[in-house]
């Protein structure tokens, strides 16, 4: 006989009432379940690995790249309150706080903050960063002489390496001692950085082969004698190409210039002495006599280091070049120490030669080239000279030159006539000491 059974009642899940619904736990570990799943369905799609998770109690930190460039040691177990004291009050020479900023940066400070606290704008910034490792990598070239390296401690320093970020290590190293020994500004670092930077794509130019891509005298010289292609006024080109002739810097340079001169200065021989009669006009040097209470009420001033005519040439080489200020309060600090100074408005033949300019001491105006016996006077004057320009040029320009020792004011006429090509600087200005009464000369009183 068959007996008929119930099938097997599967077992039961929820055997009773207290197991019918998920306790609290129960349905925080399946959520936990299921996000693991999505996260990992979601990974296997990314075409990359995702990086792993920190360990626990451990904060993810990106990776960030080491620094370009160490801190000095004096600034190494400095914090950040303290390094930003030495940024706002700028302690040091500029290439010894520089590395500062790049590793305020990477500490999570933004130009903007660093701005903030520090009141460098971020334009300085930038310029700092990159003029350091210029520098650095001036250091570490040995085409490059050490002991021009002081010459960008001060002033524009940071301008004028920052003009050269552009150049290879070799062209950096030369065009950097041109800019040293020449005493350039930061235009003129740009249009040299330029220059060498353009000359090797010009290879197809008539004349390239003539000018040395290792020299960037050669290569400005070059720039100068593009333009001179360029310019439409006959007057233009050639002066393009005086520029250039006195640029360059080896003889097959100088020799594709005078050649080309000499091709385009036929029949232009009027046109030069109109330029050289115009150039004799302009090279009267003003002549000034100090109001009292002028340097006072002057919108802006301008401090020279002054130099006795009897310290000679030695003493105005000594002086200091560059002029710098320094924190807050603009206080002005020299590359150098020196005890003389002198104080003048800043008239506008000062201003342009400010970086290079020196006041000598006459004692006796007398002693000056003027014309008229009325004109000079026995009492002391200041004749202001720019040692950047030396070169004799001009028969009407004035000249500092050292007889036996002695600083002395001559003309360029004098000068050319006896052969001497190179002064110790270009008097610009002679100022004379106030007096109640006006006796200002005119450009006929010059001899």
């Amino acid at each position: 006989m068959l007996s008929l059974s119930h099938p097997p009642k599967p077992p039961s899940f929820f055997p009773n009432h207290q197991n019918a619904r998920l306790t609290t736990e129960n349905r925080s570990r399946l959520q936990q379940q299921q996000r693991r799943l999505s996260v990992s369905a979601s990974a296997a799609k990314l075409p990359f690995s995702p990086p792993p998770s920190s360990p626990p109690g451990e904060v993810y930190q990106p990776f960030r790249p080491p620094p370009s460039s160490p801190l000095p040691a004096g600034f190494r177990s400095l914090s950040v309150v303290e390094r930003l004291d030495v940024l706002r009050l700028r302690l040091g020479l500029w290439h010894e706080y520089a590395p500062l900023i790049s590793a305020l940066s990477r500490d999570g400070f933004t130009p903007s903050s660093i701005e903030d606290a520090t009141g460098i704008p971020g334009a300085e910034q930038n310029r700092l960063v990159v003029a350091h490792q210029v520098r650095d990598s001036l250091v570490a070239s040995a085409a490059f002489p050490a002991d021009l390296l002081a010459f960008f401690d001060y002033g524009g320093g940071p301008e004028l390496l920052y003009e050269l970020r552009f150049l290879s290590a070799a062209q950096r190293a030369a065009s950097a001692a041109r800019v040293a020994e020449r005493r350039l500004d930061p235009r003129g670092a740009r249009d040299l950085a330029r220059a060498v930077k353009d000359f090797p794509r010009r290879r197809a130019d008539d004349g390239w082969r003539a000018f040395s891509p290792d020299s960037p005298a050669d290569c400005l010289a070059f720039a100068f004698f593009r333009q001179s292609r360029e310019a439409l006024d006959p007057a233009d080109r050639l002066a393009a190409l005086r520029r250039a002739l006195d640029t360059a810097d080896t003889d097959s340079a100088r020799a594709r210039i005078a050649e080309e001169i000499e091709r385009r200065g036929d029949g232009s021989k009027e046109e030069e002495e109109e330029e050289e009669e115009e150039a004799e006009r302009r090279a009267a040097v003003p002549v000034l006599r100090l109001r009292y209470g002028e340097v006072a009420e002057a919108a802006a001033v301008v401090l020279l280091p002054a130099v006795r005519a009897a310290e000679g040439a030695a003493g105005v080489a000594a002086a200091p070049a560059r002029l710098r200020s320094q924190g807050e309060l603009g206080v002005v600090a020299a590359e150098t120490a020196w005890g003389r100074w002198a104080v003048l408005p800043g008239w506008a033949p000062v201003m342009e030669a400010s970086e290079t300019a020196v006041a000598v001491e006459m004692e006796d105006g007398r002693a000056l080239p003027w014309r008229s016996i009325l004109a000079a006077a026995e009492e002391a004057v200041l004749v202001v000279a720019d040692r950047g320009r030396r070169k004799v040029e001009q028969e009407g320009g004035a000249y500092v030159v050292d007889r036996e020792g002695r600083l002395v004011v001559e003309r360029g006429k004098r000068l050319m006539e006896t052969g001497v090509a190179q002064a110790v600087a270009t008097v610009v200005l002679v100022v004379r000491p106030p007096r109640e009464e006006d006796d200002q000369l005119s450009e006929e009183d010059w001899e």
